[in-house]
């Protein structure tokens, strides 16, 4: 398959997602309970509004006409870029948008790097050294990480090292020392699910003929495993490490409301909190877009950098 043929293909996959996506984000935040029109008159005069000023909010903000007009309209300006104003401060949900996602991108960038930085030793420690003490401590850690919630090691890292030890600060942004706590939550699961598959992976190449045919010409088992293995092993890394972006872009809605991270995590949180429509499907729309992205560039680049894998293969199609 030409490279023109399988980036079309792509692409139609891509925009049919995309539209699957919009309709839930639509559907799920509109069939949500409450009302946003009765939360935007609470918090604007601390009493309970009326129901003719209800009425006259929901028919201005368009929420009294049906489903289906409503979808029509918003997809039909989303597709546009114009993501429609935010319930809660009147400014477009796009520029929202845009001033926030470079705190997340920061947080969720840092915390892959961080992640793979602990990832790659720790894997090929332990698959250097299967059976041994040092493989069994590497397994139990990746375990261990894998198994926690990022919101409950968010409280303990901010008990450990901004509570009792004073050494972080304990939420806020504004410097490096604010990015340490709410990266590194991110960072170690990222880091054991990574170490499992890489494990699995060098543990593999370790035991194909190449290396069997290296370690039989004498070479050391370290430049074996450096020079050989672990470059192999790693190919399959481009294409995790996308996977693992795309989900750090999500766990930091979490992340970011605990340590009070200004991204456009904690931003969905509070939209959620006050109904706003437009905000929360606008950023179920944005990350989606994001990480659609990200997959057709890493797949493209996945197959130009593995000369095993051609654009005319099953898997590529």
């Amino acid at each position: 398959m030409k490279l023109a043929q399988w980036l079309v293909r792509r692409a139609g996959g891509a925009i049919v997602v995309w539209l699957l996506i919009s309709f839930l984000a639509f559907s799920l935040s509109t069939l949500a309970p409450g009302d946003p029109a009765q939360v935007m008159l609470l918090r604007r005069t601390g009493d309970a509004p009326s129901e003719a000023e209800v009425v006259e909010l929901r028919h201005r903000l368009g929420l009294d006409r049906p489903f289906a007009e409503r979808y029509i309209t918003w997809l039909s300006r989303t597709s546009r870029g114009d993501f429609g104003e935010s319930y809660r401060t009147g400014q477009p949900v796009l520029a929202e948008l845009r001033t926030r996602f470079p705190a997340t991108l920061t947080l969720a960038v840092t915390a892959l790097v961080a992640g793979l930085l602990i990832a790659v030793p720790l894997a090929a420690a332990s698959a250097a050294a299967r059976g041994t003490w040092l493989d069994y401590v590497a397994r139990a850690l990746a375990l261990v990480g894998v198994s926690m919630p990022s919101y409950w090691l968010a409280y303990v890292l901010m008990l450990v090292f901004a509570v009792m030890l004073g050494v972080l600060p304990v939420s806020g942004s504004g410097g490096l020392r604010h990015l340490v706590l709410p990266s590194l939550t991110l960072a170690l699961g990222a880091a054991a699910n990574v170490t499992r598959m890489l494990r699995a992976n060098l543990l593999d190449e370790l035991g194909s003929d190449y290396v069997r045919t290296a370690r039989a010409k004498g070479l050391p088992g370290l430049l074996v495993l450096m020079r050989h293995a672990l470059r192999n092993a790693l190919n399959p890394l481009v294409t995790v490490s996308a996977l693992r972006f795309g989900r750090l872009l999500g766990e930091a809605v979490i992340v970011e409301t605990v340590f009070a991270w200004p991204g456009i995590g904690r931003w969905m949180v509070e939209s959620i909190y006050d109904r706003d429509y437009p905000a929360i499907q606008g950023f179920v729309l944005y990350i989606a877009s994001v990480f659609i992205i990200i997959n057709v560039i890493v797949d493209l680049s996945y197959r130009v950098m593995d000369p095993r894998v051609r654009l005319g293969s099953p898997a590529a199609a």
